[in-house]
C-alpha cells in the first residue's frame, strides 16, 4: 500500500484491518522522508527514489507477486513498478491517484506553488516557516473539503488532518521530503508521458476505485486512466480524495471482488 505526499501510510488504518481479516497479507510502509521512516538531511527524494523504496521492500521481504495499491501521488510508483517487474504484478488498484498528463489532471494549490521552478525560493520560505506553512496547509485542506458531505468533513478533520500535521510537526519532519517530491512532480509528469503507450502491454488487471467528490484528481482522471489499460475495471463511490479513510468498508469491497 503506497501513500502520496504530504500524508504517510497511516491513511490506510481503517482499510488494513479489514482485508486482513479476509484473509489478505497487507504491507504499508512509509516512504524515506515521510511519517517514520528516516529523513536523511540532504536527501534528493524523488518519484524515481520512491520506485526503488518500493522494490527494495518488495525484495526484502521476499513476497510476490504482489498487488500494488497506490494512492495518490503512490500513483507513478505503484505503475512504473508493474510496468519494470510484470511478473512481481498480480494486478493493480489504483485509489485516486495519477500517472501522466491528463485533460482532466490539476495538481492541488499547494502542490502547483512548491513544484513551479520560477516559485522556489518562495515555495521554500513559506514550507519552512511554520506560522506560514501551517496557513497553507490549512488553506489546502479547505479546498479539499469543498463539495464533500459534512460526515466526510467530519471525518478528514478528525481523522486525515491529524496525520498531515504530524507529519510536518514531528522532528525530523516531512517538509524536506514534501519539498523535493513537489519538486520532482512536473519531470516525474514528462517521464510518464513517454510511458503511456506501454500501459496497454500490461496484460494484469487494473482496479479503479474512485472517490467522486475528489475536486482534484476527478472521475475524468479516472476515466482517462481506465482508457490506457486493456483490463482496467473502474468502480465509482461516493468518497473524498481520501476515500480509504471516507468509505473503508466499500473500498474493501470493491477491492476484495473477483475481478
Amino acid at each position: 500500500m503506497l501513500h502520496g505526499f504530504p500524508d504517510n501510510c497511516r491513511i490506510y488504518e481503517e482499510l488494513a484491518p479489514l482485508l486482513s481479516a479476509a484473509g489478505r497479507r497487507v504491507i504499508a510502509f512509509d516512504f524515506l522522508g515521510f511519517g517514520l521512516s528516516d529523513k536523511p538531511p540532504g536527501f534528493l527524494y524523488s518519484f524515481e527514489q520512491q520506485l526503488a523504496d518500493l522494490k527494495a521492500v518488495v525484495d526484502d521481504l521476499g513476497v510476490g507477486p504482489v498487488i500494488p495499491v497506490a494512492h495518490d501521488a503512490g500513483g507513478p510508483a505503484a505503475i512504473n513498478f508493474a510496468l519494470d517487474h510484470p511478473q512481481l504484478v498480480s494486478s493493480l488498484c489504483l485509489l485516486n491517484c495519477y500517472y501522466a498528463s491528463s485533460a482532466a489532471l490539476r495538481f492541488p494549490e499547494l502542490i502547483e506553488l512548491c513544484s513551479d521552478p520560477a516559485l522556489k525560493k518562495l515555495a521554500l520560505a513559506i514550507m519552512t516557516d511554520p506560522k506560514q506553512a501551517g496557513w497553507l496547509l490549512r488553506f489546502q485542506q479547505g479546498l479539499f473539503e469543498e463539495g464533500a458531505p459534512p460526515e466526510l468533513r467530519a471525518r478528514f478533520e478528525s481523522i486525515l488532518q491529524p496525520i498531515i500535521n504530524e507529519n510536518f510537526v514531528r522532528t525530523p519532519g516531512s517538509g524536506p521530503a514534501f519539498l523535493s517530491m513537489a519538486s520532482d512532480a512536473r519531470a516525474n509528469l514528462e517521464y510518464n508521458n513517454r510511458r503511456v503507450a506501454a500501459l496497454r502491454e500490461f496484460r494484469a488487471p487494473v482496479r479503479l476505485i474512485w472517490g467522486i467528490y475528489d475536486p482534484y484528481l476527478t472521475r475524468g482522471v479516472a476515466d482517462d486512466m481506465a482508457s490506457r489499460f486493456s483490463r482496467a475495471t473502474l468502480k465509482a463511490l461516493d468518497a473524498n480524495h481520501w476515500l480509504q479513510i471516507d468509505v473503508p468498508h466499500l473500498v474493501a469491497k470493491a477491492m476484495l471482488e473477483p475481478a
